[in-house]
């Protein structure tokens, strides 16, 4: 596709494999969380849909939805990120609506599908290391290759002094179960190997699970735990065997030409010129 979509706090450029998302710094409302983001190329296989909707004051709302397992931040956020956090949201002006439903259209007949199944690898690269964050009880460092909790003394239980600092390789770790800061009782837990479900005889709350760092008022922020979480989920993803990836769909002949069709009436009515015209054409005659 090789264009670029933008919108409110993000641009989308569209490549022939993949979606580089570029997220807006310094604009008054833009979250934090996309500020640190920055910009995350998503290949197309990481994605099972994409929707177009109204939005809210005189905008709509393209919107892509990741496979499951394919990015470790969406997999670590497990549905908790507010509506106007979520990176695959993109608000834009409601005079882009017909361009952006060209857009939606263009990334349908390209998308593995709900029928595709669950990644077989990690898709999208989380944020990278060393990574570390302040939590209400005690201090998280991750340094690629292990998690570290130092305790504080002015917020960490006594089952948590007892135990002592804890180190965690990324080896022993099967997973994190991260809990919003935004909702009560916020959290950091690393699921260990060997423990059933995760938890195995370890305490059920945070504060006295020395495995666990918990939140609160102005500790472990979502842009700063979330991206923690993600970049420990992807790096104990990446230590386990990979599965072979599901081919590609084949290119279906009708679809190629309904996007063809689609692609005339946005040069009729002005939104596409004649030169992006001509190469977008030959580019889906190509795929034939």
């Amino acid at each position: 596709m090789g264009d670029v979509l933008a919108g409110i706090h993000a641009t989308w450029e569209f490549e022939p494999d993949s979606v580089l998302i570029r997220f807006t710094r310094g604009n008054r409302g833009t979250p934090k969380l996309f500020q640190v983001l920055d910009e995350r190329r998503v290949p197309l296989e990481a994605l099972e849909s994409v929707t177009l909707s109204p939005g809210k004051r005189g905008t709509v709302v393209l919107h892509a939805v990741p496979r499951p397992g394919a990015d470790p931040l969406m997999d670590a956020a497990a549905g908790q990120l507010k509506e106007g956090a979520d990176p695959y949201r993109l608000v834009l002006p409601a005079e882009r609506e017909t361009l952006a439903e060209y857009y939606a259209d263009e990334l349908r007949t390209v998308l593995p599908g709900p029928g595709a199944g669950p990644a077989a690898r990690c898709l999208v690269s989380s944020v990278g290391t060393p990574r570390q964050f302040k939590a209400y009880d005690g201090k998280a460092v991750f340094d690629g290759d292990k998690v570290s909790f130092r305790w504080s003394w002015t917020g960490a239980s006594s089952a948590k002094w007892k135990a002592g600092d804890q180190n965690y390789a990324v080896s022993e770790l099967t997973g994190v179960e991260w809990r919003s800061p935004e909702v009560f009782d916020g959290y950091l837990r690393l699921l260990l190997r060997g423990a059933p479900g995760g938890s195995g005889e370890r305490p059920s709350q945070a504060d006295q699970d020395p495995a666990a760092v918990v939140f609160g008022l102005g500790y472990g922020p979502v842009h700063e735990s979330l991206p923690f979480a993600a970049a420990v989920l992807e790096a104990v993803r990446e230590a386990a065997p990979v599965q072979p990836a599901a081919p590609a769909p084949p290119h279906d002949p009708a679809g190629v030409a309904e996007r063809i069709r689609h692609l005339g009436e946005l040069h009729s009515a002005g939104l596409v010129t004649d030169e992006e015209f001509r190469a977008k054409k030959a580019e889906l005659l190509a795929e034939l």
